[in-house]
């Protein structure tokens, strides 16, 4: 009897045994800086993990290699997995796997072809890294860090989305107006969409993977992709505003997002300091409203209920009322701003769900898809 209540405890200590249903759900917001270039004024370097039910308080820093480095690096993406309680991020030149249980980094990785923005598939099993501009996509064993395929685009990868299913990852480059999509059960790129009209900024995808929202360079407002044709439907220009002079990314918006409930596109414009509304009921997408922020935002997602809106600049919008109800800041007092956030969930201590840091769509049934 003794020795199995010792195991028991071994056990719920190791993880092994999941939360019980009636423990308190925290939802925190996991903020890796520095996330704007490697400017330290905007919330220094670690990952900050903030309180979402308690006015987005500041909890604590995670330290990590990376933000321990004399002069650290840019972040370059985020992503984590629910399944095996991992967060993942990457520099210009690494990836970081850390433990959401005990904050220990578990391991790292320094391909030859550097690190950018990447996702994990819903199971948690793969990571595909895109590297830094280059010709190819890494794909990583989530729990190992083997280094498992490699996928060719010559495209300038960037950015990278996996679709609600995990069936598909998405492949942005800088140099490309096609957005590449593999299967991730064969690690292979099988067919494109586009061509847009000029290369692929930060892009979205819906939940049923049948739509696309994606910036592209010189465009202050999205383009639409058909995913199951491969074609372009719509081009979507912000009116009533000029593009302006931007201080980063080289394009008037960097920053596309669904609402989790996909009747909206949220798009960021950097020039004018907006957030720009539009409605997605309706084809195209009609704008609706624009929303001032404190500086010029390069990134905009989403909270997994779809009531808060967060954009780069570190201010979190109430979506329904339009309404700023929180300004993100460290323990020192300072203004938090990054593109590179994520949602985690834990009960009893553990991992129950995680968000995205791309404001992708999750509406997965036909008839409540707009």
């Amino acid at each position: 009897m003794r020795l199995s209540l010792w195991l028991m405890v071994g056990w719920i200590l190791l993880g092994a045994i999941p939360a019980r249903g009636d423990e308190p759900l925290r939802r925190m917001l996991y903020v890796v800086s520095p996330g704007i270039r490697n400017y330290l004024e905007f919330g220094g370097a670690g990952i900050l993990v903030f309180d979402i039910d308690d006015g987005h308080r500041f909890v604590r820093r995670i330290e990590t290699p990376a933000s321990r480095e004399q002069a650290p690096d840019n972040i370059k993406g985020v992503c984590a997995s629910a399944a095996t309680g991992r967060l993942y991020f990457t520099t210009r030149s690494k990836l970081y796997c850390l433990d959401l249980r005990d904050d220990r980094i578990l391991w790292e990785r320094a391909p030859d072809e550097g690190t950018d923005r990447m996702s994990i598939t819903p199971d948690g099993r793969f990571v595909y890294v895109p590297s830094l501009e280059k010709e190819v996509w890494n794909v990583f064993d989530a729990a190992t860090g083997d280094r498992v395929a490699q996928l060719e685009t010559n495209s300038g990868a960037h950015n990278t989305v996996v679709s609600r299913d995990g069936r598909w990852m998405y492949l942005g480059g800088l140099r490309s107006p096609f957005l590449f999509i593999a299967d991730t059960r064969t690690h292979e790129v099988v067919r494109q969409a586009g061509p847009l009209s000029a290369a692929i900024r930060p892009f979205t995808v819906n939940g049923r993977s049948t739509r696309a929202y994606v910036c592209v360079n010189d465009l202050l407002g999205f383009e639409v992709l058909d995913l199951e044709q491969g074609t372009r439907l719509h081009r979507v220009q912000v009116e009533g505003f000029e593009r302006g002079v931007v201080k980063r990314h080289g394009c008037p918006s960097h920053g596309v997002g669904l609402t989790p409930d996909e009747r909206e596109v949220w798009v960021v414009d950097a020039a004018n300091q907006r957030l720009h509304v539009f409605d997605n009921t309706v084809t195209p997408p009609r704008q609706r409203d624009s929303l001032p922020v404190r500086e010029q935002p390069g990134w905009i997602t989403f909270s997994l209920d779809g009531r808060l809106a967060y954009p780069s600049t570190g201010e979190v919008i109430e979506v329904a009322s339009r309404q700023k109800v929180a300004l993100l800041t460290d323990e020192k007092g300072r203004e938090v701003h990054s593109e590179k956030m994520v949602e985690i969930h834990f009960r009893g201590g553990l991992p129950v769900a995680a968000g995205d840091q791309f404001g992708v769509g999750r509406v997965i049934t036909p008839a409540s898809n707009p």
